[in-house]
């Protein structure tokens, strides 16, 4: 097992860095969000609680909280321009950082392409870099279930999207940073995972990545001081 000197080396020499979306680069949880827009947000943080604690798989939690929410284009179109994300202080300026430092910079979210695109937006990531769920729509603008075979919408897709990556543009050092559970399991194939706790702390996250950190200025400092 790689010591913490060893992380923080094979982050400042990293090919690429993937970051997870929901409460690591934006504040909040989408699917929440979502839910709570749609008018039954209390339903489904219950399930969320459930899902958390349980051994059900990511894809029929999805399944069962998407059938909850039914949200229509229109209402996700409104929930992006109404309530939109709130970026996490200082990701702006890490991503600017790794861009400028040549490391090539990844969203990989359980969440919802269209929500995570907008955040990609804010933050100059290009769209292409960008993994997450794509919801599916009738003709009417309804809501039609998701796309299923997305690897992000199964349980260990994220570490899917990261073997991917490596395949196709032939990464030796690929990083893995978020809050939860299914972004600590991304590593391996990830070489390096970084915890991150500056939104909500998972307690078992917390006691098992070897680098937790609970602000992006961490990261900054890492990159500037060689």
């Amino acid at each position: 097992m790689a010591s913490l000197l060893e992380l923080k080396e094979i982050f400042r020499n990293a090919d690429a860095v993937c970051f997870d979306v929901d409460s690591t680069v934006i504040r909040e949880e989408g699917i929440d969000e979502l839910a709570k827009f749609c008018g039954v947000g209390d339903a489904v943080a219950e399930m969320t609680r459930r899902v958390m604690g349980g051994s059900v798989t990511f894809k029929a939690a999805l399944t069962a909280r998407l059938g909850l929410i039914r949200p229509s284009w229109e209402q996700v179109q409104k929930l992006i321009s109404e309530h939109p994300p709130q970026l996490t202080p200082g990701i702006r300026e890490l991503v600017s950082r790794l861009h400028q430092r040549g490391i090539q910079v990844f969203l990989i979210s359980g969440g919802f392409q269209s929500i995570v695109e907008h955040v990609a937006l804010q933050v100059n990531i290009p769209t292409a870099n960008v993994f997450a769920n794509r919801l599916k729509f009738y003709f009417n603008g309804e809501y039609a279930g998701f796309d299923e075979t997305q690897p992000t919408a199964e349980s260990g897709g994220k570490g899917k999207v990261i073997s991917h990556l490596k395949e196709q543009f032939h990464f030796k050092k690929v990083v893995m940073i978020g809050d939860g559970a299914t972004d600590m399991e991304a590593c391996p194939p990830a070489d390096c995972f970084i915890g991150f706790g500056g939104n909500v702390i998972r307690k078992q996250v917390k006691e098992k990545a070897k680098w937790y950190i609970t602000h992006f200025d961490e990261l900054l400092k890492e990159l500037e001081e060689r």
